[in-house]
């Protein structure tokens, strides 16, 4: 038995806890999109407003938090700090139960951005002290996967939108965050194995001006980037695009928005499982989280600015999600590149760092796509023009992590700069 192996005793436990937390994580993001109309009229708010103060703000918050809380969380084990986010995430559901104004979505809103931010590199950090980086790629797979899941509830959430209110998906909301904390409180651990790619040993130091601009963990960031782009837009528009763009009802657009999740959770599974055989077949973490993640996204950016050339929805919204799932994998290549090339003492940060790069992009795609919808005679039309950008930004992006994520190289370069804590 090698010393790593009692280490990893309870990790699978540990990993479901995760993913459940990633589930109700994006549950979270999800609940706002998908209730954006009955929102936008309940509240009479216009969608260039909801866009600036709703959906912006979310991921710019998330943005900033990333970093600060990660860098105190590296003080505190993890354990602890996924208790203190699951104590928020309850909490911040409980206004939106009863009759609101907009300010007070704006506040709630504000305060889960606060909350979502570090969510996915602590869960991240936390399940990387379980597992060996030789055997992290199905966990990661598992652990993200909870967010295709989390945006899958967007079924029963909009049954209760529908059929009662949208205050109503907040209180399941709320009830489905207090489950997760309790089962956490019950049997939330803290994972012991500590292991650095750059020594075996975690216990060196690199100069994080080094690491942030590793041409590789950069390279990596720019296509996720790219990639959380679509994934904010989704979020954000997709339900509306489908009823103020395509003309679906609310009970059928709500019903739709799963399909989107649903099929990347089948492309993030294969794709994850892909990168994992490929590299146990000797191919390089090059070619497996760079050329191989990185050019789906490009090759899914090809296909959006298709869009407006048909005038059949169906093909429009095979498009729309064919392009934006092919991104998918690249969720599970970003972290592992970082993760790859960073010593263990500082992975925290530097996830959150590369986290912060990546969600930029919705910081700024909800916002524009609000103006072109509201500035456009036809919603549609706004709507198709904002998904061709998209198109063009995977494209770029992709382009950009395929041709500059080379891991073996940039670690020997790191190497040269590290030193004993």
């Amino acid at each position: 038995m090698t010393a790593q192996e009692p280490a990893l005793k309870g990790a699978w436990g540990i990993t479901a806890l995760l993913f459940l937390f990633m589930v109700v994580n994006f549950a979270n993001k999800i609940v706002v999109g998908l209730a954006a109309v009955p929102i936008m009229r309940e509240l009479q708010v216009p969608p260039e407003r909801f866009g600036q103060l709703i959906g912006s703000p979310f991921f710019a918050l998330s943005t900033v938090s990333a970093l600060v809380v990660c860098l105190m969380a590296s003080r505190f084990e993890t354990r602890r700090v996924l208790l203190a986010l699951g104590i928020v995430g309850v909490l911040v559901q409980l206004p939106m139960i009863w009759t609101v104004g907009f300010g007070t979505l704006i506040a709630c809103r504000f305060v889960l951005g606060l909350v979502d931010g570090p969510a996915s590199p602590i869960a991240t950090d936390a399940l990387y002290k379980w597992f060996p980086d030789s055997k992290r790629a199905l966990p990661t797979i598992v652990m993200t996967l909870g967010a295709g899941v989390g945006i899958v509830l967007e079924s029963p959430l909009n049954w209760l939108v529908v059929h009662y209110s949208w205050h109503w998906a907040f209180a399941a909301l709320a009830v489905l965050n207090a489950l997760w904390l309790m089962l956490w409180l019950a049997f939330g651990r803290e994972g012991t194995i500590v292991q650095s790619k750059m020594g075996g040993r975690g216990g060196e130091r690199i100069s994080f001006r080094y690491l942030i601009f590793c041409p590789s963990i950069l390279a990596a960031c720019c296509a996720g980037f790219a990639s959380f782009g679509a994934t904010a837009l989704g979020l954000t528009w997709f339900t509306a695009y489908l009823i103020d763009g395509l003309g679906y009802s609310q009970e059928v657009a709500g019903n739709l928005s799963t399909v989107p999740a649903l099929f990347s959770m089948v492309v993030l599974m294969a794709g994850g499982v892909a990168m994992d055989y490929l590299q146990t077949r000797g191919f390089s973490t090059r070619f497996t989280r760079g050329l191989f993640a990185a050019g789906l996204v490009a090759l899914g950016g090809c296909l959006l600015p298709l869009m407006p050339a048909t005038s059949s929805a169906p093909l429009k919204l095979t498009l729309l999600i064919v392009g934006t799932a092919l991104a998918a994998p690249i969720f599970v290549a970003v972290p592992m590149v970082v993760s790859e090339l960073t010593p263990q003492p500082q992975r925290a940060v530097m996830l959150a760092i590369a986290n912060a790069i990546v969600s930029i992009s919705g910081v700024f795609a909800p916002m524009a796509m609000g103006w072109l919808v509201g500035g456009s005679a036809l919603q549609q039309a706004g709507y198709e023009r904002g998904f061709v950008l998209l198109g063009f930004l995977l494209i770029v992006g992709g382009l950009i992590g395929a041709l500059f994520v080379r891991p073996e190289r940039d670690r020997q370069w790191l190497a040269k700069h590290a030193r004993p804590l």
